[in-house]
């Protein structure tokens, strides 16, 4: 999971790009995530590690399992940040508690207290939206999104790409 300045769990701040999550660790969260489904460990680039935890952690939840914590942070902070990327700026601030929070969307920025607008949701949602499964008026119309402020819609960045 990136790491910003010495706080973790927020996008980047200021002019600090997130660190780079070390290899081993996001491999050994990915294989406990495949044991857990009785899959094989991983055998891909360590560059792909991020990106196959999302699939994994997904399978995870869609057999009705709780996924492996650190699997399922890495999964859900790795979209995150590649939200950030596709839609820069402070303008919203997107929670999934207990995994990540990010700043996205380009517009007015805040700089005290909590910003006007807010999406949370849980990682599994989160990762049905940020993956397309799930779409951003479906996720409401069942209440699995919190979203307040007028610029909190991200049916516009989603799915990540």
């Amino acid at each position: 999971m990136p790491l910003t300045g010495a706080r973790e769990g927020h996008g980047i701040i200021g002019n600090v790009p997130p660190l780079k999550p070390v290899p081993d660790k996001v491999r050994a969260a990915l294989d406990a995530q495949l044991s857990a489904l009785g899959e094989p460990p991983y055998d891909g680039p360590d560059q792909g590690l991020l990106a196959a935890c999302v699939p994994v952690v997904l399978r995870a939840y869609e057999r009705g399992l709780r996924p492996e914590r650190e699997a399922a942070r890495y999964a859900v902070r790795h979209m995150l940040d590649r939200l950030a990327a596709a839609a820069p700026g402070r303008t919203v601030e997107v929670r999934v508690p207990p995994y990540a929070a990010v700043q996205c969307v380009a517009g007015p920025r805040h700089t005290r207290g909590t910003p006007p607008n807010v999406v949370e949701t849980d990682g599994h949602t989160w990762l049905e939206l940020a993956t397309g499964t799930l779409t951003w008026a479906d996720a409401m119309a069942r209440g699995s999104v919190s979203a307040s402020g007028a610029r909190a819609d991200l049916s516009a960045h989603l799915p990540v790409t």
